[in-house]
C-alpha cells in the first residue's frame, strides 16, 4: 500500500472488515455477543475508520467471519498502519476534518478538480499562496506563515511521488481574472500554470466566460481516483469550517458527468488569452 496516513488506512481495513461481516450475514450485535472483546460500539468504529485497530482484534474478527490465513495475514498488516503517523497526522496546522483529505491526495492516481474562485492549493505559487490566506484576515499573526509552509509542503509531496499522480484542473475564468495579491504575483501564477500544463500528467483548462450557464456552478469539488479497486474513488466538497468526503457509486458518477461538461467547455490554458 503506498504512504497514505493511519486515517486512510482505517478507512481501508473498516471497508473490508464490513465486507466480511455482511457475506456472512452477521450484524454488529451478534458479532459483539460473540465475546470477542469487541463491542457494539467499537465495531462500529472500527468499520467506519474512526479508531486505530489492534492486530489481536482483526485476526478474531477474521476467525469469526471464516477468513482464509492469507486474507487475515493481509488485514493484519493493515491493522498495524491504522495507528501510524504520517507527517500531516502530527501537523497540528492541519484540522483533523483535512487530514483525511491530504491522506486520500497522497494515494490517488487522478485528482480531477474544479474551481471558480481560486487557483487550487497543489498548483499555487508561494506568494499566490500568500495572498489566499491574508485575504482571511486570521486573528493569529503567523497563521498564514504556517498555512503557506504546509501548502507548499503538500505540493513537494505530490512532486516526489513515483509516479506522480495525474492532475486535470477545470479553472473558472474568474480565477484568472481576480487580482489576488498584487498584477506581479497574478502574473508569476500565471506563468506557472502554463509551466506545469506542459507537464504529461498535468492538464490545466479554463472555462471561459463565453461559455455562459455551465454543469458546476453549484461550486468547487474534486474527484479522487485511486488504483485499488478495494478503494472507492472520492469526491470532496470543502467549506470554510469542514469538509464533505462522498464515495456512494452514483454519487461520484454524478460528479464525474458534471466534470466530463465543463471539460468539453474549456480550453486549454496554453490557448488562453
Amino acid at each position: 500500500m503506498p504512504v497514505t496516513g493511519q486515517r486512510v488506512v482505517r478507512r481501508a481495513l473498516g471497508r473490508r472488515l464490513t465486507r466480511l461481516r455482511v457475506a456472512t450475514g452477521k450484524s454488529r450485535r451478534e458479532v459483539a455477543e460473540a465475546k470477542l472483546g469487541v463491542s457494539e460500539p467499537t465495531l462500529h468504529r472500527i468499520e467506519t475508520g474512526k479508531v486505530p485497530v489492534t492486530v489481536a482484534n482483526v485476526r478474531a474478527l477474521c476467525w469469526l467471519y471464516g477468513v482464509d490465513e492469507s486474507i487475515t495475514d493481509a488485514l493484519s498488516d493493515l491493522a498495524l498502519g491504522t495507528s501510524q503517523e504520517e507527517w500531516w497526522d502530527a501537523n497540528p496546522v492541519i484540522p483533523d476534518w483535512f487530514k483525511l483529505y491530504v491522506g486520500l491526495e497522497a494515494s490517488a492516481r487522478r485528482i480531477c478538480t474544479y474551481e471558480g474562485e481560486v487557483v487550487p492549493g497543489e498548483l499555487q505559487t508561494e506568494q499566490y499562496a500568500r495572498a489566499v490566506y491574508g485575504a482571511e484576515q486570521a486573528v493569529e499573526a503567523e497563521a498564514a506563515d504556517r498555512h503557506v509552509k504546509l501548502r507548499m509542503q503538500r505540493q513537494a509531496a505530490l512532486a516526489a511521488r513515483n509516479p506522480r499522480p495525474q492532475l486535470v484542473t477545470v479553472l473558472g475564468e474568474g480565477v484568472l481574472c481576480r487580482q489576488v495579491g498584487s498584477p506581479s504575483v497574478m502574473a508569476g501564477q500565471l506563468e506557472k500554470l502554463r509551466e506545469v500544463a506542459e507537464q504529461d500528467d498535468v492538464d490545466v483548462l479554463v472555462l471561459p466566460w463565453s461559455a455562459g450557464a455551465h454543469a458546476a456552478m453549484a461550486g468547487a469539488f474534486r474527484i479522487m481516483d485511486f488504483e485499488d479497486p478495494e478503494d472507492p474513488d472520492v469526491v470532496y466538497l470543502e467549506s470554510h469550517l469542514g469538509a464533505l468526503y462522498l464515495e456512494e457509486a452514483a454519487e461520484v458518477d454524478e460528479y464525474r458527468r458534471i466534470f466530463t461538461l465543463i471539460c468539453e467547455a474549456a480550453v486549454p490554458i496554453a490557448d488562453y488569452r
